[in-house]
């Protein structure tokens, strides 16, 4: 398989945001902000884990540094550096090491996505790990500001998640399989 350019995998990235978590409403707060220009896609091509690690690192700053009103999100994906979700699920204790690091804890937070996400106590085909599948290995940094106006604003987390859950287990394996295909990571 050739190597996808930054350009394709950016594009994969936002037909995936486009079709599933604002075409399936799987965060009811997306549309507005990616309607708006506001989402950022940063493709990285780190070869090691420290260039990573540098590449959030100016990320972390440039959202904290830029008005929301510039940049509302950032979706820091890299398609190579964690084939493995273990892995790229460790890692995680190293992006809250980043956070504060950074004194950015109660400023952003991170939502991991990957293509074989698995949440703890399922199975890795149990269809409720598709709330957090995407194409590729993927850090949502969100502005934890913007999340608040969400709740004070009347959204009940919870009741997003269980509407997500619902929304897979009826749509099913099968049913996200055939869906799944419109944001498949072909060039």
């Amino acid at each position: 398989m050739s190597e996808l350019s930054d350009q394709a995998i950016a594009q994969h990235t936002r037909h995936w945001i486009e079709e599933a978590v604002i075409g399936l409403n799987l965060c009811p707060f997306a549309k507005s902000v990616y309607q708006k220009g506001l989402v950022r896609v940063v493709v990285s091509q780190a070869r090691h884990l420290d260039g990573f690690l540098d590449e959030l690192d100016r990320e972390l700053i440039l959202l904290r540094d830029t008005p929301a009103s510039e940049i509302e999100t950032t979706l820091l994906v890299h398609p190579k550096l964690f084939p493995d979700f273990e892995m790229f699920n460790d890692f995680l204790n190293v992006v809250d090491d980043v956070l504060q690091e950074h004194e950015l804890e109660g400023e952003i937070q991170v939502a991991p996505f990957h293509p074989k996400f698995q949440f703890e106590g399922t199975e890795p085909t149990d269809i409720s790990n598709a709330t957090n599948w995407a194409p590729y290995p993927t850090l949502h940094l969100l502005r934890e500001a913007s999340i608040e106006q969400v709740i004070q604003a009347g959204a009940d987390p919870e009741a997003i998640v269980d509407r997500n859950v619902a929304l897979l287990q009826q749509m099913g394996t099968e049913g996200w399989s055939k869906f799944s295909i419109k944001f498949a990571t072909k060039e």
